[in-house]
């Protein structure tokens, strides 16, 4: 007669407890290492907007709408998988994901036109909506309880790859051209395999979970609807916030180096990858410091304090700007973190649909931004929207109405307040 886990075989039960609150480092690094892979092929696609702005002859609108393409297809589609991902796990959908940026790599590297370049963008962005929602669910279950940590470890692994994107660019893109962009499909195929092996690990530990064992984390929000709704609205604000500045260097840093201080489009890209840099190093910051101290004070110095800096950058000479755009990248991706996290709190058991729908909404205001600055960009100058979006920042202040709903933790990564550690 089969057993149940449920009050009956306390032991048992014991057993998957402790094995799903134990931190797997292993699994949070394969799936970081996979975010890296993933992230650095996606930003290919902007480190070599300059490559691409001379070929085909496009204007900074035309640069915008392929970061707009990217990040709709990215954002639109991540909330839905979200969900249904919540009700319907399916572990081996990461692969499926990474194949459909497989795809677009190949497509941009033979790309003969602006129409093509879009369709690779689409594609790249649609293996991404589904790569975030279900790898940050998976960096959540193998967390033990420091979510902070896990979501940290899980984001460094894209800011790197990030980061990585420019320096490529300017070592082999730029000097050999569009079609060099085929040897990164390489990349793309050792992470389905990385991503295959993950895949198991989840099957293993969240899929074949014995019939009756039930989760000890709790379903109820520590607020009620109401505030829900609301904290949501300012977390909201705050990520159009970080994400529409975000998006001003990304697609116009470069071309912002080339213009106004006369630099090389290789060194342009190097001034861009420290920048990106830095924002890999406040992601890995962020989380730890949000278990340590709280996720909401982590967002709001994060956001705000970053405002003096973007309101100097625009004022001051090259040395500078490459300090003050270190200082912006480290301080403001240490929110991203915090924020997903912090929602997650806010809305216990539903870990797929919140990542997938902040996650998209930080793409969809990326690619929106993107478009809307190319188009200011036109009418004006690069220089002017970087003097506008300086002020963008200052919306950080709304960080103070979140309420209080912290699970802060030890040098050990044990509850401070002597709540059980749960996971979801």
């Amino acid at each position: 007669m089969t057993k149940s886990f449920t009050a009956e075989s306390p032991g048992a039960a014991a057993q998957i407890v402790a094995r799903v609150t134990q931190t797997r480092f292993n699994v949070l690094g394969a799936i970081s290492f996979s975010h890296f892979l993933n992230d650095m092929m996606q930003s290919l696609i902007v480190a070599i907007y300059p490559l691409l702005k001379g070929e085909f002859h496009l204007s900074f609108a035309q640069i915008g709408v392929i970061t707009l393409t990217y990040q709709i297809c990215a954002s639109v589609l991540q909330p839905v998988i979200g969900i249904y991902t919540d009700k319907h796990p399916k572990p081996y959908s990461l692969s499926v994901g990474m194949s459909f940026t497989l795809i677009g790599m190949v497509t941009l590297a033979v790309a003969p036109n602006y129409a093509s370049v879009l369709a690779a963008a689409a594609l790249i962005g649609a293996g991404s909506s589904i790569f975030h929602p279900e790898s940050s669910r998976i960096a959540r279950l193998a967390s033990g309880g420091r979510h902070g940590l896990a979501q940290s470890i899980f984001q460094v692994g894209g800011n790197a790859g990030s980061a990585m994107g420019p320096l490529l660019a300017a070592w082999i893109i730029i000097p050999h051209g569009q079609a060099s962009l085929a040897w990164f499909t390489l990349a793309a195929l050792l992470a389905i395999a990385v991503l295959a092996k993950v895949g198991g690990w989840y099957k293993r530990q969240h899929l074949d979970r014995p019939a009756g064992f039930k989760s000890t984390a709790a379903v109820a929000s520590p607020v009620s609807p109401r505030r829900v709704a609301w904290s949501i609205g300012i977390l909201v604000v705050l990520i159009c916030s970080k994400y529409f500045y975000i998006a001003s260097i990304t697609s116009y840093y470069s071309f912002y180096l080339i213009e106004k201080f006369h630099l090389s489009v290789q060194s342009a890209q190097i001034h861009l990858f420290i920048f990106l840099f830095a924002m890999a190093l406040g992601t890995l910051f962020g989380g730890p410091i949000g278990d340590r101290i709280g996720r909401k004070r982590v967002i709001w110095a994060s956001i705000l304090g970053v405002a003096p800096f973007t309101l100097l950058l625009p004022f001051v000479d090259l040395p500078w700007t490459g300090i003050l755009s270190f200082i912006i990248g480290l301080i403001l991706s240490s929110a991203f973190s915090a924020i997903v996290v912090f929602a997650q709190e806010l809305m216990p058991g539903r870990v797929g649909a919140v990542s997938g729908v902040f996650f998209g909404f930080a793409f969809g205001i990326s690619g929106i931004g993107a478009a809307a600055l190319g188009g200011l960009a036109d009418q004006h100058s690069v220089e002017f929207i970087y003097r506008i979006c300086a002020y963008l920042p200052l919306l950080g202040i709304v960080a103070a109405f979140l309420p209080d709903i912290e699970h802060r933790t030890d040098a050990a990564g044990a509850p401070r307040d002597g709540r059980a550690l749960t996971t979801s």
